[in-house]
């Protein structure tokens, strides 16, 4: 019982984790960003099992996680208000061809990622974007105006 209620304790830590930083962050992750992900995962293992290297402690652990990720899976799936504390919504940064500066600073996202994700677009001008949304995943949509070059929206 103590494996399961230590990876219940874990998972919610890292549900916390998650949507604490920002979308940009885990969006793209540098290579040692995510060799510490991995030893992370090496740390958080032995924080659950303890000193329990059984086979039933580990099938414990990981059905505990598989327990809470199909809970909020069907949560979210139920709920809108859930999914978008557990998920995130996507949020305008661009319109009309302007950068929502107060919703950059809040996720700290600085305006070159979103020229260069522009440019990868084929977007040369922030002008002619109608919308660009950060998306809840962290990549960001862009939607050309009507007339902009032909760029990939």
């Amino acid at each position: 019982m103590e494996i399961i209620l230590r990876a219940t304790v874990i998972f919610l830590v890292l549900l916390l984790l998650t949507r604490g930083l920002k979308r940009r962050t885990l969006a793209e992750l540098a290579p040692f960003e995510l060799l510490l992900l991995v030893t992370l995962g090496d740390i958080i293992q032995q924080g659950i099992t303890q000193e329990d290297y059984s086979l039933t402690g580990a099938v414990l652990a990981i059905s505990t996680f598989a327990f809470w990720i199909t809970v909020l899976s069907y949560v979210t799936w139920r709920s809108r208000k859930a999914a978008a504390i557990v998920q995130g919504v996507p949020l305008i940064i661009i319109q009309d061809g302007q950068l929502i500066e107060p919703t950059l600073r809040a996720e700290r996202l600085p305006v070159d990622e979103v020229k260069e994700a522009a440019r990868q677009r084929g977007i040369d001008d922030l002008a002619d974007v109608r919308l660009a949304v950060l998306e809840a995943t962290g990549r960001i949509s862009f939607i050309e105006r009507a007339g902009a070059q032909d760029g990939g929206s």
